[in-house]
């Protein structure tokens, strides 16, 4: 069976750099920090009491309060993005099929602060059990592409993937696929997260997983630092808007990139640790480039998972290096949650955005807070550190990587 070609006609993002695409490339060129102080609760007694917030966002500038105040964070934020990426992407829906349009969408934890603090009421009420009638449809991980799906009537394939920080690419890969076996013309894809709360925050703390640089929030997120000390904890989301390629031709479209492959691999190793060696994330990488028909060298630049956690870094620095043998140093390689922070299940979506962005403006943006060369990752590679750098960049690859052991690869190319 010939598979159908997909292309990227949209694009929506909500992240702590900026509050549309716009204004997130634009963060991204200029090497901008999101990082600063909790402000969604009192986090004076946490390890860790800075994150990577939206700023200067109200809910109801995008959804009246009624309805807003039956959906968790999580997916407020993924109807944010989508309507933007829907807007973006020119779709007619009076004259589109809607059966043949679906949502597919991503997030690592679901509505854990509706969770949170059901239980903080229930605990609080002295047993008494008085819930929410909203608590159940607010918490599930599936209630965004079903609410994304409610608003605009798209009744093609319809569900959530759940695969940690991982959980966004997997839906993007899952949404590419159904396009290209001829299930959907289209499909509404990325992911959103909302984990800047207590339980969060907490838990990443008791995980000794977070950054507790408190006294220089916005340098603590230090991807292949020597000092780096852990991840920063983030929050939004991002969406695309994927189609079949004759489809968007049809209707003249704007096309922002192709999606010519998508790989899956597990570590199979540890539930937080990364495999020593890098396997799974070298695996990943060559299942990615088999599946796009692509050799090593074909690829510019890579966004890669780099979340600053020692072990992290340096496995997928070392599997890089086994995949793209001497075509390593010839390539970008960032990663920008130097700047947006760690959005987990969303990380992937706002990832994938920046690789085409980078695709269709010729800039790759930095990795920022590099101060100290650490002695244990081959500093020869181009980490492009701290500043921009213009570049011809045809295909770009972006990795993310999730606790369990989830790895996911996309491969982006000009069109």
């Amino acid at each position: 069976m010939e598979l159908k070609r997909v292309v990227v006609t949209g694009l929506g993002a909500l992240t702590p750099i900026g509050n549309n695409v716009t204004d997130y490339w634009n963060a991204l060129i200029d090497g901008v920090s999101g990082a600063a102080p909790i402000t969604h609760f009192d986090a004076s007694n946490f390890k860790t009491q800075f994150a990577c917030e939206l700023k200067n966002f109200e809910i109801t500038d995008y959804l009246n309060r009624k309805d807003a105040r039956k959906m968790d964070r999580f997916t407020q934020y993924a109807m944010v993005a989508s309507d933007e990426a829907i807007i973006d992407s020119g779709l007619d829906l009076e004259k589109e099929n809607l059966d043949r349009i679906g949502v597919i969408w991503g997030s690592g934890v679901g509505g854990l602060e509706t969770f949170q603090d059901q239980m903080i009421e229930y605990s609080n009420g002295n047993g008494t059990p008085r819930f929410n009638p909203f608590f159940i449809p607010k918490m599930i991980p599936d209630i965004a592409p079903g609410q994304i799906s409610i608003k605009y009537g798209f009744r093609g394939p319809n569900f959530a993937t759940v695969s940690a920080c991982a959980s966004s690419s997997n839906a993007l890969i899952d949404a590419m696929n159904y396009i290209r076996l001829g299930h959907a013309d289209a499909m509404v894809s990325g992911g959103s997260e909302a984990t800047v709360a207590i339980a969060g925050i907490g838990g990443f703390n008791a995980l000794q997983a977070l950054s507790t640089r408190n006294d220089d929030p916005k340098t603590a997120s230090r991807p292949f630092d020597k000092d780096r000390d852990g991840f920063v904890s983030g929050e939004g989301a991002g969406a695309l808007i994927l189609e079949e390629y004759e489809h968007a031709k049809a209707r003249g479209a704007k096309i922002y990139a192709e999606i010519v492959g998508g790989g899956l691999s597990a570590d199979a190793y540890h539930i937080t640790a990364p495999h020593p060696d890098g396997l799974g994330a070298k695996l990943v990488m060559e299942n990615c480039l088999r599946d796009a028909g692509l050799e090593p060298e074909d690829v510019d630049a890579i966004n890669v998972h780099g979340t600053a956690t020692t072990l992290g870094d340096w496995a997928e620095v070392k599997a890089i290096q086994v995949v793209f043998g001497d075509h390593a140093y010839k390539l970008n390689i960032n990663s920008t949650k130097s700047m947006t922070g760690h959005l987990l299940g969303a990380a992937g979506a706002i990832e994938a955005i920046a690789s085409i962005l980078a695709i269709k403006n010729g800039i790759v943006p930095p990795t920022i807070n590099h101060f100290t060369d650490d002695d244990e990752i081959d500093n020869k590679l181009n980490f492009t550190f701290n500043k921009a750098q213009k570049r011809d960049v045809n295909v770009a690859m972006s990795n993310t990587f999730g606790f369990g052991g989830h790895n996911a690869c996309i491969l982006f190319k000009k069109l």
